[in-house]
């Protein structure tokens, strides 16, 4: 009897039933690859090792649930349904549940640490302080064995610095090296091993780095007195210590520069702020004798002479208005005066006198006599002439018409 012959979608049904039946739901750790997000919100990626794959899609009613963005690289565990895609003839898992694993559980674990010790104020840009200009002496904590060591005395030696170094060995890696760390260096700021502490490591995994992003070390590092330096592996290497530490140098040798600046360094800074305060002297006493100038004696002259001479001009503008102003008024009065004086000459009794009239006036009373009528016989008379006067006494009584 020949076999049955089943069609394509009854064999990729009969595969989707076993694997659904008999695989069913699972946990998968793998890396994301070949990541993109459709227009709609559903995730599509690829899931792998080393020696194989399988395809992966998570819906956006469950992709809308994730803690974290995935991307290309990203080591995850995911919990799935394995089923098969018919119309392409492949498996795939149906992710529900996906999180970080591995590099990437790690870097997730140091960012919640760091958003926590960030909002405890330890990585405050106020918190931070100056690195001494000339130490004496610097402490390093660090394997005495390690390569980073070894970087800070290459550069110490060429730069001549005379430095004192202290080395406080630790153990940089493994399970008990962040308890070591952040113990030596409580000890190098509590004995004042030195005027800086460098706190260092050469380059290694994410894991090897990992004492020196433990909360402790980060602590440690924050409640120094004595200023810290973090250089810890190389210039893309990041630990949570650096964001504690007063500063951030990229390497060991980086931090072995930033402490032992050379002499001729320091004696052309010496000399370029020596030339800086010379040219701002030079300048404000430039400025003193500009300002003094303003105070010279034929400054002061003429300053003095353009304020008061628009007010001499006024004064004597007011002062030839006043006497042309007094000489009207003199020309005027005098006229005035003239005039009177004619009409008072005119009806002055004297100047009737000069032209034979007389004033008769009575002896006894002093009254002016100008009828004849009132005079008694041999009353004595007083008569005045223009010149002189002369005494009479009445005789007789003339009428108007007996003159």
């Amino acid at each position: 009897m020949a076999p049955k012959a089943y069609t394509v979608s009854e064999l990729t049904q009969l595969i989707k039933t076993t694997l659904e039946t008999q695989v069913g739901e699972v946990t998968l750790e793998g890396e994301i690859s070949n990541f993109r997000a459709s227009g709609a919100g559903h995730l599509y990626f690829t899931l792998k090792d080393e020696d194989a794959m399988i395809s992966a899609v998570m819906f956006r009613g469950r992709a809308t649930a994730l803690a974290f963005d995935p991307e290309d690289g990203q080591l995850v565990r995911v919990e799935g349904t394995v089923t098969v895609y018919a119309k392409r003839g492949n498996y795939q898992i149906i992710v529900e549940r996906m999180q970080l694993a591995g590099a990437g559980r790690i870097l997730a674990i140091l960012e919640e640490r760091k958003r926590r010790l960030a909002a405890e104020g330890l990585f405050e840009p106020s918190r931070k302080r100056d690195l001494p200009l000339l130490p004496q002496r610097i402490a390093v904590v660090t394997s005495p064995t390690g390569a980073a060591i070894r970087d800070i005395l290459q550069v110490l030696g060429r730069r001549n610095s005379g430095l004192h170094l202290v080395i406080v060995p630790t153990a940089v890696q493994g399970d008990s090296a962040a308890a070591q760390i952040a113990a030596q260096i409580a000890r190098a700021d509590r004995h004042g091993l030195g005027d800086v502490i460098i706190v260092t490591r050469g380059g290694g995994s994410l894991e090897d780095l990992l004492p020196f992003s433990e909360e402790s070390v980060v602590r440690a590092v924050a409640d120094c007195r004595t200023p810290v330096i973090s250089a810890v592996g190389h210039e893309i290497d990041i630990a949570l210590c650096d964001y504690a530490a007063d500063f951030r140098a990229p390497t060991p040798s980086a931090a072995a520069e930033a402490v032992s600046a050379p002499r001729e360094e320091l004696y052309q800074r010496v000399m370029s702020l020596g030339h800086e305060i010379a040219r701002s002297f030079l300048q404000r006493l430039r400025h003193a004798r500009d300002l003094v100038k303003r105070f010279h004696t034929d400054n002061l002259l003429r300053e003095f002479r353009f304020l008061v001479q628009p007010y001499q001009l006024r004064l004597d503008d007011a002062k030839e208005e006043l006497v042309r102003e007094t000489q009207g008024r003199l020309e005027r009065t005098r006229h005035r005066l003239e005039l009177a004086q004619r009409h008072v000459e005119a009806v002055s009794p004297l100047e009737i006198m000069q032209r034979g009239f007389s004033i008769v006036q009575s002896q006894q009373s002093g009254e002016v006599i100008t009828n004849a009528a009132v005079l008694e016989p041999d009353e004595a008379l007083k008569i005045r002439f223009a010149r002189g006067a002369v005494t009479a006494r009445t005789e007789e009584q003339l009428s108007d018409e007996e003159l």
